[in-house]
Parts: structure tokens; C-alpha cells; sequence
């Protein structure tokens, strides 16, 4: 006897949902695969790969939610987890204050494949190791590297959603990722310097494509430099931030604020609330008329692109912020009508199906302008130009931060002179993307990507991509964050 289809686990769930008298429900059945190969010194550390498979099941009764998952797909199992997903929306209804209401939303029923070229899957195991090994011989090759690192990482979410209204959507989900560092030692200091190719939709043919055994050369090059460079004077500068550093300024400082449900408090006792309150939506200046910050989950390959959020909405295109003023937020079925609109912008999410899923942040990207990254450049008396990732600290409302990087320049008389260490910049958000005067043109734009965004009790990792193109920021305080950044 064949075992029951995922259609037919999840028309058992629905039928209980609907026979309890709720006003909604849905089930999401997901299956995933990761394989995560770490290489540290010359040698590979780690190889792992995970197989989950479960179900989750959300039911909406009287206005409050009940959730219940289990990684059990059986017969006897679907039944009684979405009874007690019921069972817990009544236990919710009988103390509800306010009573919840989803905005509508058209039916969908479709299929979303991500396309791609090589599977990483099928890709010989021996031939990704022998890639990270190579990669790690290349940058001890540099005299004065110490340790070494590379690492390479995929994975495949199979995933069906199936609602009470009616929406059916399948999900066959693909993701990769490539990286490496080298840690140079200069008279008892070390710094580091990475390559990392984006979080991205699409096949092993991001890896074969990054030529991660090239970029070694230059990041091994550059931590040698970057462990020998001055210490950083402190002070006030102009900044020329790379796409890959401004990736999680934007999250940080544009991301998570612009997340309704944080505005409106619900993440106040945990991970913060947000100073873009609604009352500043269409009014406040968040910064220059050259900050144009759009919300895409439409874009191909980027990590929110998923056609349809765990609510079943179409994903979508809006803006955050037009010509320097706030006007929008991601939103969910669940907060969309607390400020009149009428229908969700899409970013519903869970990191799996054991997670019931909440408002995260979408792929937002900082919109090129119309300079060159020279140019840019080209007009900055006294600044520093910074490239990739480090340390950063904001507060709980996204207010007043700070943030290190991977790689600093000293820019004198509009060129790019030696490198530096140990830079941290910070300031107050609002005044930060103010002072804003330039955004490079279409052809710096490159998009990068999170999987480890933290939000929610219990916990969850939410995917997104934050696209940019190099930007020039005026009269930026600047300190030396020692062994920081």
C-alpha cells in the first residue's frame, strides 16, 4: 500500500480546521535538505548535512491563532496536531483582547521553482572539498597569513502550502553560498579579510562563477595589508560604503524598522520596537532626496523571492522610502488593516515548518543613482572607503548605531590612498542616511544576502537580500575600535 500523498495529509487537516467552526486555517508541509562543508587551516573541519521534514499547522478561531507542528507525517498524526492547532486558537479566543482580522487576499494555486544550471546537490562531494582545500593552500601561499578558512553551503526547501480558502501553492526552493578568509599575525596583531559570494536563489554555478581560488589571492594580499595598515585616526569623515557593507546597514537600520508589527510593539519585550512609528509614514524625512529604498521579493534569485509568503500572498514590489521620505512598511494579512491598507505586501515568513510565521523584513535595496563609483570618490577631500561586513551594535529601536567593516581605504584629495584598521563609524539613523549625497550608478549594484536574522520567541532565521550600489556618506563620525572591525 503507497503512503499518502502531501495533497492528501494536508486535505485531513483542513477538513478537521473547517469542521471546528474556524474562520481560517492552513497547513504547511515542508521538507529540507542542507549540506554546510566548513574548511579551517589547510584542512576540511566539518561536513554536515541535515535532513528535515515536518508540518505545521495554523488555525484561526473566533480572531486568535492556534499553532501546532509536529515532524510526524502519518495518518493518525495530521488529524490530532491540527485539533490541538484548533484546541489552542480557542484557548486564545476565550482571552483576547483584540480580535484578529485578515486582510483578502486572491487564491493562488501555483508552482514555484527556483532555476538554476548545477545542481550543487549532484555535485561530487570530493570536487567541493578539493575546491575549499585548494582555495585554503592559496592563501597560506601569502607570507604572513596564520589561519585560514573557507566553507561552502546549499540548500533545497520542498514545501506545500494549502489553505481553507482554497490557495495551493507548491515550493521547490534552492539557495547557495560560498566564502573564504584569511587571518594575517603582524608582531602579535591579527586582522582578517573575507571574500564572500552572495546568499543567493540559483545553482552551483554561483560558486563556479565567484572563482573563490582567484579571490584568494587578493584577500590574502589584502589581510597582510590590513594587519601592517595604521590604526585609524579619530574623527569626522566622509564615507564611501561598498554594496556589500551597506547590505547590513540597510538591514539593520532600514530592515528591521520598516517591519510593521515591530512599529507597532509587538517586539517590545524582546528583540525591540521601532522609531518609524506609523504616525511617520508619508511625512518623515528618513534621508536625502538621493534615498530611494524599494522593497522587492520579486527579483530573481534573491533570497525573499519565494512567489507567495506563508500567508499565501503574492510577493511583491513597494516602496520604503521615495526621495528621502518613509512611506511604507512590510506588512502581513494580520497588521496590513492596523494602518487601513487593504491588502498585505507579502512579507509573511517562518524558517521552517515547525515555526508559526510573523512579519520579516523584505529584499530591500538602496536604488543606484547616477555617479560612478570614481566620481563618488573623486569629491571626497578627507574620508574612508569601506567594503564588506564587521562588528555592529544598534539599539533596540534602530535609532543610534555603529558599524565596522571588513576592509578600509584612506581617501586624500579624491583618490584611495593605503589601508587602515580598527575603523568604527556611527551616528543616529535618520541623520546617517540624511547625509547621503551620492548613490553610484547601475553598474555597481550587487545584492547580498542574510540567513541568520533573528526574531520571534521561540527564535527564527529569516532570509532576505539587500541590494545596493556604492553610496557616499558626508561628515560621518569615525572612532578606533580596537581588535573590532
Amino acid at each position: 500500500m503507497s503512503s499518502p500523498t502531501w495533497d492528501e495529509f494536508a486535505d485531513l487537516a483542513l477538513k478537521r480546521i473547517v469542521a471546528s467552526g474556524a474562520e481560517y486555517g492552513d497547513i504547511r508541509i515542508q521538507n529540507s535538505t542542507t549540506e554546510h562543508i566548513e574548511g579551517e587551516d589547510r584542512r576540511i573541519a566539518s561536513i554536515n548535512d541535515v535532513h528535515d521534514i515536518g508540518f505545521g499547522v495554523r488555525v484561526l478561531y473566533h480572531g486568535a491563532w492556534g499553532f501546532a507542528a509536529s515532524s510526524i507525517l502519518s495518518l493518525e498524526e495530521v488529524p490530532r496536531v491540527a485539533d490541538l492547532a484548533v484546541e489552542i486558537a480557542r484557548g486564545s479566543a476565550s482571552i483576547a483582547i483584540e480580535k484578529v482580522r485578515l486582510v483578502p487576499e486572491p487564491v493562488h494555486c501555483d508552482r514555484v521553482v527556483t532555476p538554476y544550471r548545477v545542481d550543487p546537490f549532484r555535485v561530487p562531494l570530493e570536487k567541493k572539498t578539493d575546491l575549499l582545500l585548494n582555495v585554503m593552500e592559496t592563501l597560506h601561499r601569502q607570507e604572513g597569513i596564520a589561519r585560514s578558512s573557507a566553507s561552502l553551503w546549499a540548500r533545497r526547501d520542498q514545501k506545500l502550502f494549502v489553505s481553507t480558502e482554497g490557495a495551493h501553492l507548491e515550493f521547490d526552493l534552492l539557495a547557495g553560498q560560498g566564502d573564504c578568509t584569511a587571518t594575517a599575525l603582524y608582531e602579535g596583531r591579527f586582522a582578517s579579510r573575507s571574500c564572500n559570494t552572495p546568499y543567493l536563489r540559483t545553482g552551483y554555478e554561483l560558486i563556479k562563477e565567484a572563482d573563490l581560488q582567484r579571490e584568494a589571492i587578493r584577500v590574502a594580499a589584502q589581510a597582510v595589508e590590513k594587519v601592517k595598515a595604521p590604526a585609524v585616526d579619530a574623527g569626522q569623515y566622509d564615507l564611501v560604503l561598498d554594496p556589500e557593507h551597506l547590505s547590513l546597514t540597510i538591514h539593520e537600520s532600514c530592515g528591521h524598522p520598516s517591519e510593521l508589527d515591530r512599529a507597532l510593539g509587538y517586539e517590545a519585550n524582546y528583540a525591540g520596537i521601532s522609531f518609524l512609528t506609523t504616525e511617520k509614514r508619508g511625512t518623515f524625512q528618513y534621508g536625502s532626496p538621493s534615498v530611494n529604498l524599494v522593497a522587492d521579493n520579486t527579483e530573481p534569485e534573491t533570497l525573499a523571492a519565494t512567489g507567495y509568503d506563508d500567508d499565501g500572498v503574492q510577493c511583491q514590489k513597494w516602496d520604503i522610502v521615495r526621495d528621502g521620505i518613509f512611506v511604507g512598511y512590510c506588512t502581513n494579512r494580520e497588521v496590513a488593516p492596523k494602518i487601513g491598507e487593504l491588502r498585505s505586501r507579502g512579507s509573511n515568513r517562518a524558517d521552517g515548518w515547525a515555526h508559526i510565521p510573523m512579519v520579516r523584513i523584505a529584499n530591500i535595496g538602496l536604488e543606484p543613482g547616477s555617479a560612478t563609483v570614481d566620481q563618488l570618490i573623486a569629491d571626497v577631500r578627507h574620508g574612508i572607503y569601506i567594503e564588506g561586513h564587521g562588528s555592529y551594535s544598534i539599539d533596540q529601536r534602530r535609532y543610534n548605531f555603529q558599524f565596522g567593516g571588513d576592509a578600509f581605504w584612506l581617501i586624500e584629495n579624491g583618490r584611495r590612498t593605503h589601508m587602515l584598521r580598527d575603523v568604527i563609524y556611527h551616528g543616529i539613523t535618520p541623520e546617517f542616511w540624511n547625509s547621503c549625497d551620492g548613490v553610484a550608478d547601475r553598474a555597481a549594484r550587487r545584492r547580498y544576502g542574510f540567513i541568520t536574522c533573528g526574531k520571534g520567541q521561540p527564535g527564527q532565521s529569516g532570509w532576505m537580500t539587500h541590494a545596493a550600489s556604492t553610496a557616499r556618506f558626508r561628515g560621518v563620525q569615525v572612532i578606533r575600535g580596537e581588535g573590532r572591525s
